[in-house]
């Protein structure tokens, strides 16, 4: 039996463009698919119809030699996609179908690698430095130099990773393609061509310094900013300073995590610092001063009020922290330890024996009024 026109096939007319065939194709592939049409004879055959007549037809050199010669332009093994059974090129077919039909649906995806398209320069990884300062290098900030290992571009090769005076040659595996596939059922798996791992192409001789990579490893010494304020735990990131990308790739960035050491004196709490020192009971009780050392260098005097109580806090404005990239400074806040006496000669204690046989509660507040409560909790 003789074939039918391509065109009548699908429904179109002769001069129709790419985008009218492909629509045509796409209803009448999903019309007569076989997995719609279980044990339908019928809908197998017009599927394999439709197939082959739009194969033929979206290829401009295969539509030209039809146009001219019709069906004889295949016969005799012209290179025809026959319909006598589900075959190697059947496969093919199918593969393109499913392409044709689902690739706008999945952002091109499915057809991503029916072109010569390479992938992109593998970026270089990030590298991770940790550093540690002290609370005196976080007040005032300074510039650190450090030696991180990495990988770096290679300049014999140019980071190309072909040795000097050579070049790249087309991968046979994928033709240049990147991909290769491969038939499962109906439908054909492509994946990333495992000689030239998607590139396309293959180098003719590999750089002997850096392996073909087109980066070696390598420590660079690096100067980095710490601003005044920093906090423990910043992250500072120092873009490209990370890993070369293979092979002329990009390179990824270099994250610095900073911490602070504790320090003997202050405790810091965002721009505050906080110290306790221990101050004698007869100053607390009488009132005096004392001085503390500042983390800018100088010195700041406390003036202790008479009857100062343990715990009691007293602010020094403008001694703690700068705020990072700010011209604010925060407080530091000194805490009264009072610390009561010990091994007390006989005088110490005739005195401190007489003190407290005068004492009132007016002396003694606090003590006076909880063990009054107590007192009357009990009767």
């Amino acid at each position: 039996m003789a074939k039918r026109d391509f065109y009548e096939i699908l429904g179109v007319a002769k001069g129709a463009d790419d985008g009218a065939l492909k629509v045509a194709y796409r209803k009448l592939a999903m019309q007569y698919h076989p997995d719609r049409n279980p044990d339908d004879d019928e809908a197998e055959h017009k599927f394999k119809e439709v197939s082959e007549a739009y194969d033929t037809l979206k290829d401009p050199q295969k539509r030209a030699a039809y146009d001219r010669f019709g069906h004889a332009a295949f016969e005799n093994g012209g290179g025809g996609r026959g319909g006598a059974g589900f075959g190697p090129d059947f496969s093919s077919s199918m593969s393109d179908m499913f392409e044709d039909i689902f690739g706008d649906f999945m952002g091109g995806a499915a057809g991503a690698g029916r072109g010569r398209e390479r992938p992109s320069r593998l970026r270089g990884s990030d590298l991770r430095y940790n550093l540690e300062i002290t609370l005196e290098e976080a007040f005032a900030g300074r510039t650190v130099e450090i030696d991180v290992p990495t990988m770096v571009r290679c300049d014999t090769c140019d980071a190309s990773g072909a040795k000097p005076g050579t070049g790249m040659s087309q991968c046979t595996t994928c033709n240049g393609y990147g991909k290769v596939r491969a038939a499962q059922g109906f439908f054909t798996i492509e994946r990333t061509c495992p000689h030239c791992h998607g590139r396309g192409e293959v180098m003719d001789q590999p750089c002997t310094d850096c392996s073909g990579q087109g980066r070696h490893q390598e420590s660079r010494n690096l100067s980095v900013d710490i601003p005044k304020g920093i906090e423990d735990g910043t992250r500072i990131r120092l873009a490209d300073e990370g890993e070369a990308g293979l092979r002329g790739g990009p390179p990824g960035d270099l994250y610095i995590f900073v911490s602070v050491k504790p320090h003997e004196l202050f405790q810091r709490d965002g721009a505050d610092l906080y110290a306790r020192v221990p101050i004698a009971m007869a100053t607390a009780a009488l009132g005096g001063e004392f001085e503390v050392p500042t983390l800018g260098g100088a010195r700041a005097r406390v003036k202790v009020a008479a009857g100062t109580q343990p715990g009691q806090r007293i602010r020094l404005k403008g001694k703690g922290m700068p705020v990072l990239r700010s011209a604010q400074i925060g407080d530091l806040y000194v805490q009264m330890d009072i610390e009561v006496p010990q091994n007390l000669n006989k005088r110490q204690r005739e005195l401190l024996e007489e003190f407290q046989s005068l004492s009132t509660g007016a002396n003694n507040p606090t003590s006076s009024g909880f063990f009054d409560k107590l007192k009357g909790l009990f009767e």
